[in-house]
């Protein structure tokens, strides 16, 4: 699971009144939920961006102790542990036969699912001369690739073999987790089987990238280990319903970046890379599909939690995955890496806004009715429809103070400190 994006929103203050109903049945249970007005200065708070080169990258230093200051007050942020009081969390547990008939049929069992062997040369099944020949051309195609194409791809790869981090979210969202490591609800086998179709994407970017010559694998393999180490930085981390937000939004930009690096190796001639990333974005489709499903029936049957939910994610922060990636040479690695994908087309703040305007239309945001939502639930519905204009006139700015600026020459470890050009917005 991969995007090059990452946005940034501070949320407003809040302060906390209630509203009681009966507790029978699903409607029911719905009614039963703690709202929270929020209350903040000017147009409701600063509005801050970086997405994929939007806005200037701060020192690696700097952002780590913010990440770390913002956890510390995330612990007590009253507006989304509202969303683990017993009336939202059995939200879930009446949906597990809608989800066992309408999630789990999107996996793939193994018998069925392409395999890296598939893709790759197998020696068994070549023999010595005829894997030889196709490692040597996978080799040889590779060498066409553009530098910063081969970084993005590092960083793609990277991000992927960090699965460890990635299946233990889903396992901290309440209502959902698998609480035995083997369970049979829907909602741990949908967890299991997606975090087993997800394996096979860092496994044959990795072996691809071994086969290619071009990159230099022990920091790549240092690079992957100090991700797992430092772990990711997700808000409402414990939340379902902004756990499923952040997942159907990071899937989908995933599999827009993974199919514009298929189609970058094949206009560059490098048709098993292409296969590879065409594959691999198959899959982060089929498993958008899934989150933007679950999150869609959270929008039908409690419209005005899911739309503050999905405003509370927009308005503090969704980061990518691989944020708090480091080489262990470059402090500002995730930055050069984001600006690099920004120029080279895979993936770029117009993709992030288009990935909004998607799920926005997909969840019928703009269409939600005044009369089924609060005063904060009409709030948050106005702001995230007006997100992707702010986002848009960002975009603009970015591209004049790119214009302005000079390029500069960063080296990447992962090709051997080779230089790439860059402007940084």
């Amino acid at each position: 699971m991969s995007t090059l994006q990452s946005s940034l929103l501070m949320c407003p203050l809040a302060r906390p009144w209630t509203r009681r109903g009966n507790n029978r049945g699903l409607q029911q249970v719905l009614t039963n939920i703690t709202y929270w007005r929020c209350s903040s200065a000017g147009d409701g708070g600063r509005f801050m961006a970086e997405i994929a080169g939007l806005g200037k990258g701060s020192t690696g230093t700097g952002r780590r102790a913010a990440v770390a200051a913002k956890h510390e007050e995330e612990g007590t942020d009253d507006e989304w542990l509202m969303y683990l009081k017993p009336a939202k969390l059995e939200v879930f547990h009446h949906l597990e036969p809608w989800a066992e008939a309408n999630v789990v049929p999107l996996l793939k069992p193994a018998e069925v699912a392409w395999q890296p062997t598939d893709l790759l040369p197998d020696l068994a099944s070549l023999g010595a001369d005829g894997f030889h020949a196709a490692c040597s051309d996978i080799t040889a195609r590779a060498a066409g690739l553009p530098d910063a194409h081969l970084v993005c791809l590092v960083g793609n790869m990277v991000t992927e073999e960090a699965l460890p981090t990635y299946q233990s979210i889903p396992n901290r969202f309440e209502g959902v987790r698998d609480l035995t490591g083997s369970s049979g609800t829907a909602w741990a086998r949908w967890i299991r089987g997606w975090s087993a179709e997800e394996n096979r994407h860092g496994d044959v970017l990795n072996r691809y990238l071994f086969l290619s010559g071009r990159v230099d694998m022990r920091q790549v393999e240092r690079t992957i280990h100090n991700l797992i180490n430092s772990g990711m930085v997700m808000n409402a981390a414990r939340s379902p319903y902004h756990g499923f937000i952040y997942v159907a939004f990071q899937e989908r930009a995933t599999s827009i970046s993974h199919g514009n690096t298929a189609r970058r190796a094949k206009e560059h001639g490098d048709m098993a890379l292409a296969r590879i990333c065409g594959a691999i974005a198959a899959d982060e489709k089929r498993h958008e599909l899934a989150y933007t499903r679950i999150v869609g029936k959270l929008f039908k049957i409690d419209p005005d939690g899911a739309v503050r939910a999905l405003a509370y994610m927009m308005r503090l922060r969704i980061v990518m995955p691989a944020s708090l990636v480091t080489d262990g040479r470059d402090d500002d690695l995730f930055a050069h890496y984001a600006a690099v994908a920004q120029q080279a087309g895979i993936y770029t703040a117009s993709d992030y806004r288009s990935v909004l305007e998607h799920l926005i239309k997909q969840w019928g945001v703009e269409e939600l009715v005044a009369g089924e939502l609060s005063d904060e639930g009409r709030r948050a519905r106005d702001y995230v429809c007006a997100l992707p204009r702010k986002i848009r006139r960002l975009e603009e700015k970015a591209h004049q103070r790119r214009k302005a600026k000079p390029t500069t020459l960063t080296p990447f470890s992962w090709i051997f400190d080779k230089p790439v050009n860059i402007t940084m917005a």
